[in-house]
């Protein structure tokens, strides 16, 4: 008799393979200072706010935890099952942004969440930000051929930003809207989209756009005002930018020393979210901030270099994707606290607080550890 051959599984045959071990130290790290800094940075105001100094500590230990589980599954869960659904990531996303429209609750002028329970809540655009990168990196490894195009290439493919752009500014999320155009517009320069293209299209119509947008708004054109001269209205609209550079620069070389910092008793509002950044240079000092910096770059580093072993075009722009995700955070956050920039309420990624956002990230973190098995597979 002849025996027949068994099918081997196409899907399977890199999940054994080991993962990237400096990247998984990478974030282990930064998940540790994170939630270090947030127990440190959000005490004050949980003690004021709940009579508990660990109250937010408790509920973002408790991310970090789920999210550690669900990176590990990921991590084991082959990349190249995304790439079926890109279709349905791109309705999703607009499906989602459409409900917080209509059911999200209203938190300093903005609907941004859905609350299920006064505790428990959920922000659709750090879920956006993942299946954006889904779509366009199926997307362009479909269209590879028409890439170098002006048309067919960068307008075709920057039209479907549209929809979801203008969701995110209704409601309003400008921050959200700079990082999802500057991953995809990465993720397209890869893929084979002429940088020169960008340039001419960024410099017409870009930049009128974004100036236009500054203008009609007031909250957005005081941000711009306060930056150029926060000491003009220190008491208000420069406050917390002003109290930040206070903080960055009483830590010195070496820092205060960790939970010394005098800027979060209620000086810096909400000093665990967006500004947590100038919490860590308080405390820890210049080091601590060098630190923190080398580790997000060892991240970028490692995410470019799985990128570049990737087995298909799909998991190198995915892995590009989740990588500029991670970078863009960095630079605008460590920016606005440093005023170099005009705020945004861009979160500082493993470090500020919000449950959705740091879970979401760990997850996206475990699809970026089975492309690096796939890598593992080429080395």
């Amino acid at each position: 008799m002849v025996k027949k051959k068994k099918k081997t599984k196409n899907f399977s045959y890199f999940l054994n393979n080991p993962v990237d071990f400096t990247l998984v130290i990478t974030v282990l790290l930064l998940l540790a200072l994170g939630l270090t800094m947030v127990l440190s940075a959000s005490s004050p105001t949980a003690l004021s706010e709940y009579a508990n100094s660990y109250k937010y500590f408790s509920k973002q230990l408790m991310f970090a935890i789920a999210g550690l589980i669900a990176m590990y599954v990921i991590s084991k869960i082959d990349y190249r099952f995304y790439q079926r659904f890109y279709k349905i990531a791109y309705i999703v996303s607009i499906l989602a942004l459409l409900l917080v429209l209509l059911v999200g609750r209203e938190v300093n002028e903005a609907k941004r969440w859905i609350y299920f329970t006064n505790s428990i809540s959920i922000q659709p655009s750090e879920i956006v930000k993942f299946l954006m990168i889904i779509f366009y990196a199926a997307m362009l490894t479909k269209n590879r051929e028409i890439l170098g195009k002006y048309v067919k290439g960068l307008v075709f493919h920057m039209a479907f930003l549209v929809p979801i752009i203008g969701l995110l500014l209704l409601e309003p999320h400008f921050s959200a809207s700079v990082v999802i155009i500057g991953i995809c517009s990465i993720m397209m320069i890869m893929a084979g989209c002429k940088f020169w293209h960008f340039l001419c299209t960024g410099a017409v119509a870009g930049v009128p756009l974004i100036i236009g947008l500054i203008i009609l708004s007031p909250y957005r054109l005081t941000r711009v005002i306060t930056f150029l001269d926060p000491w003009k209205d220190a008491t208000r609209t420069g406050w917390q930018v002003i109290q930040s550079l206070y903080a960055i620069g009483s830590g010195g070389i070496f820092g205060l020393g960790l939970g010394q910092s005098k800027q979060k008793y209620l000086y810096i509002p909400e000093p665990h979210n967006d500004f947590i950044f100038s919490i860590l240079a308080e405390e820890l000092g210049f080091i601590g901030c060098v630190i923190v910096i080398v580790l997000f770059a060892v991240f970028i580093w490692r995410g470019i270099i799985i990128a570049m072993k990737a087995p298909d075009m799909f998991g190198s722009l995915v892995a590009i994707g989740i990588t500029a995700l991670v970078g863009i955070q960095v630079i605008i956050n460590i920016a606005v606290v440093t005023s170099s920039m005009p705020a945004t309420g861009m979160p500082l990624p493993f470090f500020s607080y919000g449950g959705t956002a740091l879970f979401i990230l760990l997850c996206e973190v475990g699809v970026l550890l089975n492309i690096s098995r796939a890598s593992a597979k080429n080395s």
